[in-house]
């Protein structure tokens, strides 16, 4: 049975048990057996209540790993910090997690397991468990997408945390021989973006561009009036056109929340821009909502006049928009600029 490798920093989680006759390190073989333990692998057990967070899972699966075998893939990430890996599809059915290992190992129930090489560098030691670097955990999830657009999104929101930029990742991925879905990563690295502040943002730039046909926007980029004002940050906007798409989760649900997004539509109006708002409804018909893109692209062309916005920012704005300068932040400049993001 391998050694549960454990860090007391993460308060709440459990240890996966093996038998104990005794019943003081773990169940009883009768115990074992009953209602009031389960198993989480071959052999280890916790008790039937413990909370099945995404944390449990990952460090449930961690438990059977042996020397020079890590945890990868999305949650690797989210161990690491990443917010938007949290172990489901679209927040419903549960994600297994990812392994990979050296030797013939069973995969477990929530689990699954890969035998590709990994290097002991490759691997780092997380809060006591191994995880695979960010660079090959995000390429993990690139590689093994179910298309193109979940490899962007991954690669997006490895990025959204800054665990990695494209740049590391296209220097990985350039690297790797003929893996499985090493094309797909390549494609991916080219639709990437570091500024997407979550999955359906990228979501709707790919309509955007692939469905759409548009030119490909720019991301969470500033829009000022010509004396320095800042007007708004929409979800991608195309320079040139000035078509603008907003997307509105869950948070943009209430009155106050939609009172909000209409004055920040209006603004756009405004200096000239032509806003599209996006909701969770328009996802079940693309087409139409390709078509309502590039209708509005059309009006957005058709404006006259002189601009009255522009992406330039003043001297005293901070750009936010690459890795790198999200990474040369302090913390205090993390806490006070990076705040508005997560209501993406």
């Amino acid at each position: 049975m391998p050694t549960v490798r454990w860090s007391t920093t993460r308060p709440g989680l459990v240890v996966p048990r093996p038998i104990d006759r005794s019943g003081t390190g773990g169940p009883t073989p009768a115990g074992a057996r009953g209602p009031r333990w389960r198993s989480t692998s071959h052999g280890l057990y916790v008790p039937a209540t413990t909370e099945l967070s995404a944390d449990q899972r990952i460090a449930q699966a961690a438990a059977v790993l042996g020397e020079d075998e890590a945890v990868t893939g999305w949650a690797a990430l989210h161990w690491a910090g990443a917010s938007w890996f949290d172990g489901t599809a679209d927040g419903v059915a549960l994600r297994d997690v990812p392994l990979v290992a050296r030797r013939h190992l069973v995969a477990q129930p929530g689990c699954s397991v890969s035998q590709e090489f990994l290097h002991p560098r490759e691997i780092e030691v997380v809060d006591g468990l191994p995880m695979t670097r960010a660079v090959r955990s995000v390429a993990y999830e690139m590689r093994y997408a179910d298309g193109l657009g979940d490899a962007v999104e991954a690669l997006d929101m490895a990025c959204y945390a800054d665990l990695v930029s494209v740049a590391e990742v296209a220097a990985y991925v350039a690297q790797l021989g003929p893996v499985t879905g090493i094309q797909q990563a390549r494609d991916a690295l080219v639709e990437a973006d570091e500024n997407s502040w979550s999955p359906r943002e990228t979501r709707l730039r790919g309509v955007w561009t692939r469905r759409a046909g548009l030119p490909r926007p720019r991301c969470n980029v500033p829009v000022f009036t010509l004396d320095g004002r800042h007007v708004g940050t929409p979800d991608l906007i195309d320079p040139l056109s000035g078509l603008v798409g907003l997307y509105h989760g869950d948070t943009h649900l209430s009155l106050v929340g939609a009172s909000g997004d209409a004055v920040k539509e209006d603004a756009y109006r405004d200096v000239g821009l032509e806003p599209v708002s996006v909701l969770a409804p328009h996802w079940g018909d693309l087409d139409a909502l390709a078509s309502r893109l590039v209708a509005a692209s059309r009006r957005a062309a058709a404006r006259r006049g002189a601009r009255a916005w522009t992406l330039d920012p003043p001297r005293w704005w901070t750009p936010t928009d690459t890795v790198v300068r999200r990474r040369a932040l302090t913390e205090g400049q993390r806490r006070r600029y990076l705040r508005y993001r997560r209501a993406a």
